[in-house]
């Protein structure tokens, strides 16, 4: 914005106060049943010479009569129709009938029609007065149009202060600061005893929302002052809103406390204030004392207090203020029970939030998209998925935010071909948010398995922004691909895009899963540093991942034990899998006993030591873990595997025999055994578990992923790969088994675990063994 000389503009006002007001004063029509209008009301004269005479007397009254009702149903082609004919039958179209139709084009926002019918009065009209000008002149500013209102301006001969507010007004409210001031200091010197409309103080300081403008908007607020307009309630509150869009919130106070007669908006403008500048106790406080003074309360007022409330965490202030809006009868109202369901969400109470969703008594896209966002933040995405099919078979409307959430649950549940579905109807209604929705689709593709449609999204984005980045590197990382994700790294940088604490999550596990771990603690060790990011516990147990899975067991005890945080279960389940790995009993044991005291529930801690002690041959103590999960009846979530054909969805559980083609898959898994997996036929999976621990020989060759891979091999073409997703991680006797089949059939197979992505390609993985 160009810079404005704020000290020129404002001239002394004039001692003699005199208000303008539009010069004629306007013909009043009673308002009438134009249906019931005489049938000899016509504009075709052929009539008797009684009708005659009564027509006469009725010249052109009825006439402009149905002229304005014509407007006021916004019918303007048939407007121009009548006007023809008006013009025919000699019947001149009168000042009220103008005023009507300029409010209607106005109103309709129909600049064509517009111009047409100032065309008209211009020919018809030789000296329009002056109230019928101002109209045509605030009909242009509601088109839009301020060339053509400008140049009415421009050639009126009898400005009044009207026309004025009219012209300034619509020059601040566009934004074109400079010509409404400019406009503003001429009109000083132009009329005699002016003394300034309200109105147009309020279009002015509405226009300053910047803190560059706060100067400009405190010579306003002088003279505001000095002209005696300090005390109208609507130019007071339009300067304390001014005050804290230019970021002056002690200014706003003040101006607030001096008000001797506060409406509600004013009380609303400084909560915002309070918000935004996040003193959020005394925005909590500002509505108590609202409340007191029995200041009538509108729904924006509900939708602030419910975001202070959810900032805060005071969950049962937000539930006594949603008793009140049931005691006013508001929660019914969408501008209520929307920021209600938004706030119960964000608390984590989804009932409630489905409660107040049911009280809305038409719910808009928004109310939707908070109902759906919830769901997708309580893990229940095939809910969110069910609301999204019911909202677009039955039409209603949808906006980028529902789509959001519904590439985020794609992720999850890794339905690509519904994804892909929704990725093409968002584009075709154009719903596709900029960035957050291009960063979840990123986010969907890859997780779906289809790492080059998420690099294809992410390659065209013109100008990536932090989450976009940290979506694609990701991506590459949970894929195994470090070199890669830590390319992309460091284009991020090189692009002057900053990483969050989120970016470097990924950065960590990509060098977790490729035993980077020279650059891993250089990454942990920069953080702050470097980019002024915060490392959190998370990034400590992504660097105790590094170490345990490079084998380097007793610097991740010493990480563990030093780090500046207290040791969460994620801490020491790393540790436990790296010991695991390298069969190092001592130090499991020590993971094992933390970990059961933080999380005794998880089976796969019990798993992992019963097959500890079993390695090293003591079996007594591998028994006793299996004796305790027996005794606490422990079992994991139901272990399943998924794979889509032809846009169907093939589900399998351990053991699974229900399937159509059962007898083709067991025959096609025979082809494929071997005694090499008798090898390790002691030792137990989360697969096992899930089923109640049964014999090791009888089962292994019935695990649900063996049994989906078996299911692509005979359902797909032997060109494209095979795409498995498990809800557990996958053992190392079926990692070994889809190694095996890929170098016999020459097929890619791709298998998503509860940990990473493994693609399989001639007997080799991507992880290089190393998971």
């Amino acid at each position: 914005m160009c810079s404005i000389n704020a000290q020129s503009f404002l001239l002394p006002p004039h001692p003699c106060p005199v208000v303008a007001q539009d010069q004629c004063s306007e013909t009043t029509i009673k308002s009438a049943k134009f249906a019931q209008i005489p049938s000899w009301v016509s504009l075709n004269l052929k009539c008797s010479p009684s009708s005659v005479k009564t027509h006469q007397i009725q010249h052109g009254q009825v006439e402009n009569v149905h002229l304005i009702s014509l407007s006021k149903q916004g019918k303007l082609k048939q407007v121009h129709e009548f006007l023809k004919l008006m013009d025919e039958a000699s019947v001149s179209v009168n000042p009220s009938s103008y005023k009507s139709l300029f409010e209607t084009c106005a109103k309709l926002r129909s600049l064509s029609d517009g111009r047409l019918i100032h065309d008209r009065l211009r020919r018809t009209m030789k000296d329009p007065i002056g109230f019928l000008e101002n109209r045509v002149l605030q009909m242009y500013c509601d088109c839009g149009s301020l060339v053509d209102a400008q140049k009415v301006f421009d050639e009126m001969l009898d400005r009044n202060l009207v026309s004025w507010v009219i012209i300034i007004s619509a020059y601040a409210e566009e934004g074109v600061l400079d010509k409404a001031i400019w406009l503003f200091s001429h009109m000083q010197g132009s009329l005699s005893g002016f003394r300034p409309n309200p109105s147009i103080y309020t279009s002015l300081l509405r226009s300053l929302t910047d803190f560059s403008l706060l100067e400009l908007g405190k010579q306003l607020h002088s003279h505001v002052i000095r002209n005696g307009s300090g005390s109208n309630v609507s130019v007071d509150t339009a300067i304390a809103n001014m005050y804290i869009k230019c970021g002056w919130l002690e200014g706003a106070e003040l101006v607030f406390k001096r008000m001797a007669e506060k409406n509600a908006v004013a009380w609303t403008g400084l909560m915002v204030g309070y918000s935004q500048a996040e003193t959020l106790e005394d925005a909590l406080e500002l509505f108590v004392k609202m409340m007191k003074e029995g200041i009538q309360m509108d729904e924006f007022v509900f939708s602030i207090i419910l975001k202070v409330c959810c900032g805060l965490g005071d969950f049962k202030m937000g539930r006594q203020i949603h008793g009140y809006s049931v005691k006013l009868g508001l929660d019914s109202d969408v501008s209520v029970g929307t920021p209600l369901v938004d706030f119960y969400v964000k608390c984590g109470s989804l009932e409630s939030a489905c409660l107040a969703f049911e009280r809305i008594s038409e719910p808009n896209d928004v109310s939707w998209s908070c109902l759906i966002s919830g769901y997708c933040q309580n893990g229940e995405f095939e809910e969110s998925v069910k609301i999204f099919k019911s909202l677009k078979s039955k039409g209603v409307v949808l906006n980028s935010f529902i789509y959001t959430s519904i590439f985020q649950a794609c992720a999850a549940l890794a339905d690509l071909n519904l994804g892909a579905q929704a990725h093409a109807d968002a584009i075709k209604r154009g719903l596709v948010s900029y960035l957050y929705g291009e960063s979840a689709m990123i986010t969907m593709y890859s997780r779906c398995g289809r790492l080059d449609y998420a690099n294809q999204a992410f390659e065209l984005l013109d100008k990536p922004d932090t989450v976009a980045w940290t979506a694609i590197i990701c991506g590459y990382a949970y894929h195994g691909n470090a070199t890669e994700a830590l390319s992309l790294f460091n284009r991020m940088q090189d692009c002057g895009v900053r990483p969050n604490a989120v970016t470097f999550i990924g950065v960590l596990t990509a060098c977790s899963h490729s035993g980077l771990v020279t650059e891993g603690k250089k990454h942990l060790e920069s953080m702050r540093g470097e980019y002024g990011v915060e490392p959190t516990v998370d990034h400590y147990d992504c660097m105790v991942d590094v170490y345990s899975r490079a084998g380097l067991l007793e610097e991740a005890l010493e990480l563990i034990r030093n780090m500046p945080f207290e040791p969460d279960a994620m801490s020491w389940k790393s540790l436990l899998g790296g010991c695991w790995t390298h069969r190092n009993l001592e130090l499991g044991k020590i993971a094992a006993e933390n970990l059961l005291q933080l999380d005794p529930d998880d089976t796969a801690n019990y798993v992992v030591m019963f097959n500890l002690y079993a390695s090293h041959g003591k079996w007594e103590e591998a028994a006793h873990f299996r004796r305790m999960m027996a005794e606490r009846n422990l079992r994991k979530e139901v272990s399943y595997s998924w794979i889509t054909v032809k846009g169907k969805v093939h589900r399998f559980v351990v053991g699974d025999r229900h399937h159509p083609l059962a007898e083709q898959i067991y025959s096609k898994l025979e082809g494929f055994s071997s005694s090499s997996e008798n090898a390790g036929n002691a030792l137990l999976t989360e697969e096992d578990v899930s089923y109640g621990l049964p014999e090791r020989k009888e089962q292994l060759l019935d695990h649900s992923e063996r049994l989906a891979i078996a299911f692509g091999l005979i359902s797909t073409q032997s060109n494209t790969p095979i795409l498995v997703f498990k809800n557990l991680r996958a053992c190392k006797d079926c990692h070994d088994f889809a190694k095996r089949v890929s170098m016999v059939t020459g097929r890619e197979i791709v298998v998503r675990d509860s940990n990473r992505f493994h693609q399989f390609k001639l007997g080799e993985c991507s992880c290089n063994d190393y998971w």
